[in-house]
């Protein structure tokens, strides 16, 4: 195997992304040759952003990260089905607390049963990002509160935009 590029998948819907996902995609990205980062829709949630919107926000916020070993793409079809498509062998995963690692415990077992030949590799979110959750920075831009802190600038203003237009 020696010579094999080493791929990983970070799946997401990244409605908005958040300084949680960019804290993950630095450090994942490192244990990786390529990293792809496979943006999805889950039916369960309803987006602010477009897959298209998304697609072009996460492109722009890891361009200071990528040297030519960061994808971004869009996929619609089972994780697994998607990791296998991209040849990988690892997918990667951000836990912020006891309340994802279950669902995330779970998650893996069921992939592994579907393709024991990719891992699930946890990291944990960096402490003082823990605490950040998409879902939670776009009830707190609803309501009028600030997301600086959890957002970079220029997404902030992607969230501030799209609440302008509604």
């Amino acid at each position: 195997m020696a010579g094999k590029e080493r791929i990983g998948v970070y799946p997401g819907t990244f409605d908005p992304m958040t300084l949680g996902h960019l804290d993950i995609i630095r450090r994942g990205a490192h244990l990786v040759d390529r990293l792809v980062i496979g943006i999805t829709t889950n039916p369960a949630k309803s987006p602010m952003f477009t897959v298209e919107e998304r697609l072009a926000m996460v492109r722009r916020e890891v361009a200071d990260i990528d040297h030519g070993t960061i994808e971004v793409v869009e996929f619609d079809s089972l994780l697994m089905n998607f990791a296998e498509a991209q040849g990988a062998s690892l997918i990667l995963r951000g836990l912020r607390a006891v309340a994802d690692f279950e669902y995330e415990y779970q998650m893996a077992g069921m992939n592994q049963q579907l393709n024991d030949d990719i891992e699930t590799v946890f990291l944990m979110a960096d402490v003082s990002l823990q605490p950040i959750a998409s879902r939670l920075v776009k009830e707190i831009a609803v309501y009028g509160g600030s997301i600086d802190k959890f957002v970079t600038p220029a997404v902030a203003a992607d969230v501030a935009a799209k609440l302008n237009q509604r």
